[in-house]
C-alpha cells in the first residue's frame, strides 16, 4: 500500500473517530509501527492531525495567540524573569534554551554574559548572541510554522549530542501538582529532549501561566529544578508551589 493510500485511510479513521492509536492503524493497515509512526509525522506536517502519546487525533482549531502578537504581552515581567535568570549562570557553563517569547527576551539577558556557551533552537536567541560575539549553536531542523525555531526528529537527534550544565524552557502553562504543560506537541518534545540532557532544568514562567494547564502535559514539578517567575504573582499561587516542593525564585 502507498503512503498516499495510508494517510487517506487514517484520516478517515480519525473522521469517524475522532482519534486513532498507533497499534491499531498498524493492525488495520498491516504495517509496522515505525510505518505508522512516519505517516503520522508526514500528516502532522502537513497540518492533518496531532500526534498523540499511542496515536493521533484530528486537530483542534488553534487557540494560541501568534507567536509575534504574544512577544509583547506581559513585556516587563519577562524581562524581569530574564535578568533573574541570567543572574543563574555562571561563566564556564554550558545551556540548553528552547524557543518562546519569554526566552527570546532571556536571550537579550544571554548577550551580556561572558564566559557561556548556548545552544538554542530558536532563530532569535541565536541571532541576538551571534550578533553579541557569543558562544550559540543554533540547533538544526525543519523550521516551525510560527514559532522562529527548529523543530522535527533532526533536531531531538542533535539535542542528544550534547550535554548541558542546565536547561532553560518557557511552557506556556505550570500547574503546582500537575507540572509543565506546552500547547505544541512538538515544542514539548524539544523541551523534554533538552531536560533529558541537563544537568538542572529552570523553568521561566509569568504570573499569568501559573496554576495553569494545556494540552501536552512535559514535567512533574518534582523534577523541575527551579521555578523563575515575576512579583506579579499572588499569594496563594507561591503557597501552592513552595507548599508542592518547588524552588520558586521571584
Amino acid at each position: 500500500m502507498w503512503a498516499k493510500e495510508r494517510h487517506q485511510r487514517i484520516l478517515s479513521m480519525l473522521a469517524t473517530n475522532q482519534q486513532v492509536s498507533a497499534n491499531d492503524l498498524a493492525g488495520m493497515l498491516s504495517v509496522s509501527r515505525e510505518t505508522v509512526r512516519r505517516d503520522l509525522l508526514d500528516l502532522e506536517e502537513a497540518g492533518q492531525v496531532n500526534r498523540v502519546h499511542g496515536g493521533a487525533v484530528l486537530p483542534e482549531p488553534c487557540t494560541e495567540e501568534p507567536f509575534r502578537q504574544r512577544m509583547s504581552a506581559r513585556i516587563r515581567a519577562k524581562k524581569d524573569i530574564a535578568r533573574k535568570a541570567a543572574s543563574l549562570i555562571r561563566p564556564g557553563q554550558t545551556i540548553m534554551v528552547d524557543a518562546g517569547t519569554t526566552t527570546a527576551i532571556f536571550g537579550q539577558e544571554l548577550a551580556k554574559l561572558t564566559g557561556v556557551s548556548v545552544i538554542t533552537n530558536s532563530l532569535d536567541i541565536a541571532t541576538t548572541l551571534q550578533g553579541a560575539g557569543k558562544d550559540v549553536l543554533l540547533l538544526g531542523g525543519r523550521l516551525a510554522t510560527d514559532v522562529p525555531a527548529t523543530v522535527g526528529e533532526l533536531t531531538l537527534s542533535e539535542i542528544r549530542r550534547f550535554r548541558a550544565d542546565l536547561c532553560f524552557s518557557a511552557p506556556v502553562a505550570v500547574h503546582p501538582t500537575k507540572g509543565a504543560f506546552f500547547y505544541d506537541l512538538q515544542e514539548a518534545e524539544i523541551a523534554m529532549a533538552m531536560f533529558a540532557q541537563s544537568r538542572e532544568s529552570i523553568i521561566l514562567a509569568d504570573h499569568k501561566k501559573l496554576g495553569e494547564t494545556s494540552r501536552v502535559q512535559s514535567w512533574e514539578m518534582g523534577a523541575i529544578g527551579a521555578l523563575v517567575t515575576d512579583r506579579g504573582a499572588r499569594q496563594e499561587q507561591i503557597e501552592a508551589f513552595r507548599h508542592a516542593g518547588a524552588k520558586l525564585i521571584l
